[in-house]
């Protein structure tokens, strides 16, 4: 993870391990010193419109996290499936593994939606600008985001949410700024590639290689400066070195340019709220800094709310 607390200039980051995730809110709160936190996180908070309308409309449950707080008496819904037959409303995440069959639009009817297009959210179907977000429910390879999802709802969310000090949800609690008030920890959902247009820096090649990311080290301290921001000796050692040569520089790249597209918008640079569409704003959530006017419409059939 990646961190930005207040100096005298602005701000001063660094990046760090997240160690044990039960903890991890406590920890920021404790960094924090009685202000607010605004966490940044690269994992789905939300469900895709077609999904809640074909499976939960009629049920008490008025927006996602309500959702999330009935899902801790649920554990099976965050078990994935290892086959089409195996999938359903109570179980949605898949596949375990690779087989034959194994493609979105099955996946997609196994759910009782129309089309491959009912996994995705708004928010995550492609841009003028950048590329298409991976559908929530999808667990296997390098495009996908189900296992994060899994693992940062059981993990994370569930559990601050029970907690004595729950964390706010952007954007179901309200625009990002205002939430921002005495040691609340306001939660967000960031995408690096979305962070990445946001802040103007262009990839050449692969962020999975070294030499790449050590050229785009340049563009990315000019939008630290920008911000009034600027690298604690740790990270701008590794920064030198294009975020280290390991496999984890990728890592720690990506969660820079979160951080940053966060500063943009306590800055004001970028808008704290989402679209004024009430499945936006009450169950698929959005990407924090997006501008409203990027929403493409999605072939949703009766998905209305």
């Amino acid at each position: 993870m990646a961190l930005a607390l207040p100096d005298t200039a602005g701000w001063t980051l660094g990046v760090q391990p997240v160690e044990d995730v039960s903890t991890l809110l406590a920890r920021l709160r404790d960094l924090a010193q009685g202000a607010p936190v605004a966490l940044g996180v690269d994992f789905p908070i939300g469900l895709p419109r077609a999904y809640v309308a074909r499976h939960l409309a009629g049920q008490a449950m008025p927006d996602f996290p309500t959702f999330l707080h009935e899902l801790a008496d649920r554990p099976e819904f965050l078990s994935v499936c290892g086959t089409l037959e195996e999938i359903g409303p109570a179980r949605p995440f898949y596949p375990m593994r690779g087989m034959r069959g194994m493609t979105r639009l099955s996946h997609a009817l196994a759910l009782g939606l129309d089309s491959a297009a009912g996994l995705s959210r708004a928010c995550d179907v492609a841009t003028l600008h950048r590329p298409a977000g991976a559908p929530l429910f999808w667990t296997l390879g390098a495009n996908q985001t189900g296992k994060a999802a899994i693992a940062a709802w059981r993990d994370l969310l569930l559990p601050a949410l029970a907690g004595p000090h729950p964390p706010a949800l952007w954007p179901f609690d309200g625009p990002l700024l205002p939430s921002l008030t005495g040691d609340q920890v306001v939660i967000a959902e960031t995408y690096p590639a979305e962070a990445m247009r946001q802040l103007g820096l262009h990839m050449g090649g692969s962020k999975r290689r070294h030499a790449d990311r050590l050229a785009l080290v340049p563009a990315i301290r000019a939008a630290m400066a920008a911000l009034c921001a600027s690298p604690n000796p740790i990270l701008d050692c590794l920064m030198a070195q294009g975020f280290g040569p390991d496999a984890a520089g990728e890592d720690r790249m990506d969660c820079v340019v979160g951080l940053l597209c966060v500063l943009q918008v306590l800055a004001g640079r970028r808008t704290d709220a989402a679209p004024d569409d009430p499945w936006i704003q009450r169950w698929e959530g959005w990407v924090l800094g997006q501008s409203p006017g990027e929403c493409p419409q999605l072939d949703s059939g009766t998905a209305r709310l």
